[in-house]
């Protein structure tokens, strides 16, 4: 078993239990989740059932039920529980959501909130030159005016706001005046400010009718009566204004009765308005949520699941959107789960149910609270848990202490008997034994082993280089030799050109062998800047078989392919290299007249070309060398060089190509074989 195994082994014993502790946990806070969403969403029904009763109290006004509210023109009111104060500036009203209409230099914000049946509106007009009323030029509202158009009984009455100063002011009706609508009740302030003015005002929620329009006339002269105008209604047009959408006071009342501790409860209608929107105080903190926030945070990354996003931002200002409220609108009770902040260490559950009646979904409740009131209960389990783990651990930590103390042993005692194995002047003493263990020690402990036979091994190659060389060199200088000093001595011309010839011959020998010599250095070096590419090994072979049967007229050659085509990606040149080094040792120890057989087939995802010829067999252990450099098993000849490097640089060939090349003894008939296997590819491009 190899060392990782084992450390990932032991380090898994340490960690089940943590793991198991944690998983206990986990189902632990699911099933609380669980529990805290049946409770909202069953609060959320039952709120639901008692509204369903008493559909007057979501829809005060009837007709605005089956009709649609366009939320760029209708207003929606915020109910309000600070005083307000109507002096034209606004103040209290910052968090209040405003209305735009118009572009440009003439445009107006309007805001709107309500406080049990009175309803306040604030106008920020920007114009760039205000037209106040005239007085002695009519006693109709002239120059620049807010006009508001209410709707009682199915019938519009329009109201002109207009001042010769700032300061309060009253409505004035235009036409004929309901006398259920009480003027001096229409109260307001005007105030200049910066690039326009501003009209607050302030009257009961009933005269509206449950619509409300309103435009903006800006005159350009004190003269003028037909100035441009700005608003959600036309002056002209006699349909119904749009709707005012504000929360019914006596749903609020009967819904506080509903809220429990760290909730929040919303009524919303079947256009996702806002109702009703109800909080009540947070609990008082537990022993539980008392964590200190450290280990807070690490239970809530440990224990977190799945990604919460954010709840949706809505689509109008009064509206409350959400994947829960668009089910429950649709007929169906669903809850949701969403981030609190940014990030997701706190989760709020939102739970809705639909209100319906025989007639369809009126609306629906939502019922939110913050998860984590029972988040905190696993908190305390978790505190346990992290004791235990950490106890757990330490008895694991001294363990593995004494597990890596016995590994460090083994380690350095390998690392002295290394070190032992090899003498200041590089030679390898031996003596080295090779660890039996089956992990990454013993393995290293063994490659380290392999290594110094090889390193002994490269070392007896060197020892004998001299004497190869000495071997191959003796020859030609010899003939050299003997040349130049008959050439001194000879009595003749004739025989002096014998000499010079013979002395050259030698020369030319020198220059063979040190070409061999720097071949194999030279190859291996220019290996690496070839580019491969895709070519048929099968055609390639048949090329070559018809140029060696020119090359080695003493030989047949044969050639048997069992695949075509064969593609591979290499460099044709490389690999003609090799076949030609195999090719030639082959003819140098068949004998003359004998067939030299090659072969082509495939073996998994490999090409293999074999090349066997009738001759004698390899000597014992040759096999192994044959490919190594200054290896030969040819006999000496004055009229050849052979340092043994033609089947090394088939090695590097092999190598460069991710291939392997080998040699093995035939029997029958007698003779040797050697396999060139290449990886091959699948397509010609």
């Amino acid at each position: 078993m190899r060392l990782r195994t084992q450390l990932l082994l032991v380090s898994l014993l340490l960690l089940t239990l943590p793991w198991a502790g944690c998983q206990f946990i986990r189902e632990t806070e699911s099933t609380l989740r669980q529990g805290q969403a049946q409770s909202l969403q069953a609060t959320a029904t039952t709120i639901a059932a008692v509204l369903a009763r008493n559909p007057a109290l979501l829809y005060p006004y009837p007709q605005r039920r089956g009709a649609s509210t366009d939320a760029t023109l209708s207003l929606y009111a915020v109910p309000t529980m600070g005083p307000v104060i109507i002096d034209g500036y606004g103040d209290g009203w910052e968090e209040i959501p405003e209305h735009n209409y118009g572009s440009g230099s003439e445009r107006v914000a309007v805001r709107a909130q309500s406080q049990a049946d009175t309803l306040y509106l604030l106008f920020n007009v920007q114009d760039d030159r205000v037209i106040y009323h005239n007085p002695g030029f009519s006693t109709l509202p002239n120059g620049d005016r807010l006009v508001l158009r209410l709707w009682l009984d199915g019938r519009g009455q329009d109201y002109a706001i207009s001042t010769a100063a700032p300061g309060s002011l009253r409505a004035l009706p235009l036409g004929r005046r309901d006398r259920s609508i009480d003027p001096e009740r229409i109260r307001g302030h005007w105030q200049d400010a910066n690039n326009g003015y501003s009209v607050e005002l302030e009257l009961p929620i009933e005269y509206t009718g449950g619509r409300l329009g309103f435009f903006i006339v800006d005159e350009d002269s004190q003269n003028a009566r037909s100035g441009r105008t700005i608003g959600n209604v036309d002056t002209d047009d006699a349909t119904a204004p749009p709707w005012l959408v504000f929360q019914p006071p006596s749903l609020s009342e009967l819904l506080n009765n509903f809220v429990t501790a760290g909730a929040r409860l919303l009524v919303v209608d079947r256009e996702a308005w806002i109702m009703t929107n109800l909080a009540s105080k947070p609990p008082a903190p537990t022993e539980a949520s008392g964590t200190f926030w450290l280990l807070r945070l690490i239970y809530r990354n440990v224990l977190a699941q799945d990604a919460l996003t954010p709840a949706p931002a809505a689509s109008a200002a009064g509206k409350q959107e959400g994947m829960e409220i668009a089910q429950a609108l649709r007929g169906t009770a669903s809850n949701q789960r969403y981030a609190l902040g940014n990030t997701n260490m706190r989760a709020l559950l939102s739970a809705a149910a639909p209100i319906t009646d025989a007639s369809g979904v009126l609306g629906a409740v939502v019922v939110q609270q913050d998860a984590d009131t029972y988040l905190s209960l696993t908190d305390k389990a978790f505190t346990r848990l992290l004791a235990y783990s950490l106890l757990a651990l330490s008895v694991g930590a001294l363990g593995l202490l004494a597990f890596a103390t016995l590994l460090s042993w083994r380690i350095r005692a390998l690392s002295q008997a290394a070190a032992n194995a090899i003498a200041d002047d590089g030679r390898v003493l031996g003596g080295f034994r090779s660890s039996r263990a089956n992990d990454e020690v013993g393995e290293l402990s063994r490659h380290y082993g392999d290594l110094l036979e090889r390193l002994q091994e490269h070392n007896d190659y060197l020892r004998t280089l001299s004497r190869k060389l000495s071997h191959e060199l003796r020859t030609p200088i010899a003939v050299i030799q003997s040349s130049l000093e008959n050439l001194e001595h000879s009595p003749s011309a004739e025989a002096g050109s014998q000499y010079r010839s013979r002395a050259h011959e030698g020369l030319q020998r020198l220059q063979q062998i040190l070409t061999a010599m720097s071949e194999a250095s030279r190859l291996e070096e220019s290996i690496h800047q070839q580019e491969k590419r895709p070519f048929d090994l099968a055609a390639l072979l048949e090329e070559l078989r018809t140029a060696y049967g020119a090359i080695y007229p003493g030989h047949t050659l044969s050639l048997q392919v069992h695949a075509q085509p064969a593609y591979l990606n290499g460099v044709p040149d490389l690999i003609v290299q090799a076949m030609d080094k195999l090719v030639d040792n082959a003819a140098s120890f068949a004998p003359p007249g004998s067939e030299i057989q090659l072969q082509l087939h495939q073996e998994a995802s490999y090409w293999v070309v074999t090349i066997a010829n009738i001759g004698p067999h390899l000597p014992k252990g040759a096999v192994e060398r044959l490919f190594e450099p200054m290896t030969s098993l040819r006999e000496s000849a004055k009229e050849q060089v052979h340092l043994g490097l033609g089947l090394h640089i088939v090695r590097l060939i092999a190598d460069f190509h991710h291939g392997r090349v080998e040699a093995d003894n035939v029997l029958e008939p007698k003779g040797v074989v050697i396999r060139l296997s290449l990886p091959g590819t699948t397509n010609s491009g």
